[in-house]
């Protein structure tokens, strides 16, 4: 029958109840609906509904996320902790799912493994969704015969370092936004309330103040050459896009000047190191070796600079240095964290050391956040009032000078 629902393209829905009287429902790929039925009594299953999937059925839809990620791994290592098969995990997991694109995933995986495939094989046909990280920790956990403790430490990780990169995300988008918002309100009062403050000054007869005849004329060019100067913004940004997804120099150039940059750059590094210090302790708790572990820690620091340094640190600790050492060269790491490291390594414990480097430092940029934004929202307040009332203050000048002379 598995290998009938792998031949097959056809998708039923079903529900029923298992041998304890539990309601049960799922997916399941086969020839007919007579197919299904006799799969599900096999397994112990009463079908009391089977009818054909279609895309309409699915609910939800959008693309997969970080989060939906992290909520299978959970939902994977509760099932298997369990007792319940890995097939049938997926079928109540995937049916499960309110995301039709989670959804095609999940049983695109459970096909795979139907079909002979270990879980990290056929994870790792899906890079986008699966990182090397990810598969690493899945083959040792199939390896080690303890996929579903492997399972949970991949659910843990993934929502902590979503968290951080939320919380960075939050310091960078809240002030860009704000002042989005200040430039589009300034573009609108440029070109359609400041022309009527010009018609109405034209019939004063008497010049207008420094400050106001300047608007006025910022008012005019953007009028006039506001079209162009829309499509060259449009294609500056679209450009810088377009090399920063493409251009690794580019990228390394961006990443380098952010950790330099005041305020925001020391939260980018505390940020970087939670996530090298998270994903360092995951990966050795799994049973990975250091060398090997150092790899996939790379990536994950979410910066260049870091991912450059780690990779360092690789080569050097495959050259039997100490890995205090190879931190201690790349003149990346604090020197908290640089010791800490070590006293995990003498001890045997380098887990669990840099699992508390991880929480010191993902609790210490969530409170570098936090006072940024307190921080920034004075700040921008008066942004927003020299843009916007500048312009209102520029338009009355001239009234305020005619009070002045009846």
């Amino acid at each position: 029958m598995a290998q009938s629902a792998v031949m097959t393209t056809t998708p039923f829905l079903w529900e029923g109840t298992d041998r304890n009287g539990k309601k049960v429902k799922g997916k399941a790929n086969a020839s007919s609906e007579a197919a299904v039925r006799a799969d599900l009594r096999r397994q112990g299953v009463v079908p009391s509904r089977i009818k054909k999937d279609s895309p309409g059925l699915f609910k939800g839809g959008g693309k997969v996320t970080p989060a939906d990620i992290s909520i299978f791994s959970r939902q994977l290592s509760t099932m298997l902790a369990a007792g319940i098969p890995l097939v049938q995990s997926f079928e109540i997991v995937g049916s499960g799912h309110e995301n039709a694109a989670m959804q095609k995933l999940i049983f695109a995986v459970k096909t795979d493994v139907e079909g002979g495939s270990s879980l990290a094989e056929s994870l790792a046909k899906h890079p986008l969704y699966f990182d090397d990280l990810f598969v690493n920790l899945v083959d040792a956990g199939e390896q080690a015969g303890a996929l579903e403790t492997l399972l949970d430490k991949i659910a843990t990780y993934k929502e902590k370092t979503e968290a951080i990169k939320k919380k960075v995300k939050k310091a960078l988008t809240y002030p860009a936004a704000v002042l989005a918002v200040a430039f589009v309100v300034t573009i609108i009062l440029l070109i359609f309330v400041i022309p009527a403050f010009e018609d109405l000054f034209q019939g004063f007869g008497a010049d207008l103040p420094s400050f106001t005849r300047m608007v006025i004329d910022l008012s005019q060019f953007v009028r006039d050459k506001g079209w162009f100067l829309a499509m060259v913004i449009s294609g500056a940004v679209y450009a810088f896009m377009y090399f920063k997804k493409r251009s690794r120099p580019m990228r390394h150039f961006l990443d380098r000047v952010a950790l330099k940059a005041p305020i925001i750059g020391p939260i980018l590094q505390k940020s970087a190191i939670a996530r090298y210090a998270r994903t360092l302790s995951t990966m050795f708790a799994a049973g990975v070796p250091l060398v090997e572990a150092l790899e996939s820690v790379a990536g994950a620091t979410g910066n260049i600079v870091y991912e450059i340094g780690v990779l360092q640190m690789k080569d050097e600790v495959s050259t039997g240095q100490r890995l205090q050492q190879a931190m201690e060269n790349t003149d990346l790491f604090p020197n908290m964290v640089i010791q800490m490291i070590a006293v995990g390594e003498e001890s045997g414990s380098l887990d669990e050391m840099s699992s508390k480097v991880a929480d010191f430092y993902e609790e210490d940029v969530d409170n570098a956040v936090d006072n940024l934004s307190s921080l920034l929202e004075p700040m921008i307040m008066s942004i927003l009032g020299v843009l916007v009332g500048g312009l209102v203050v520029a338009m009355y000048l001239p009234i305020f000078k005619m009070g002045s002379v009846i």
